[in-house]
């Protein structure tokens, strides 16, 4: 299983804010910068910016992710990924995780 995305990669990933309920990432990328493969769990993602990404998944699957500016993302269930930002623009989202 993949690891915490804040101990994996702090360079993009630091914690804003965390109780006993949520746990709120602000998650910031270079244009055309990679991380390692971490895990997440239920959560919703608000872009603050434009979004042109790659997930790379397990088992060498790829997965395209675009997003605008102020649009949500709600992903359901925990998953695993190494995301690379296609973009040539600084990419910056708040995520909010949902512990059980």
């Amino acid at each position: 299983m993949a690891s915490d995305p804040v101990v994996v990669d702090p360079k993009h990933y630091k914690v804003e804010f965390e109780n006993d309920r949520i746990r709120v990432l602000r998650i910031t990328y270079g244009p055309h910068e990679k991380s390692a493969m971490h895990r997440h769990p239920a959560n919703i993602v608000v872009m603050l910016t434009d979004c042109d990404f790659r997930f790379y998944l397990p088992q060498g699957k790829q997965q395209g992710v675009f997003g605008k500016t102020r649009q949500l993302l709600c992903i359901d269930e925990p998953f695993e990924h190494a995301p690379e930002n296609l973009s040539e623009k600084p990419f910056e989202a708040i995520c909010i995780e949902l512990k059980a």
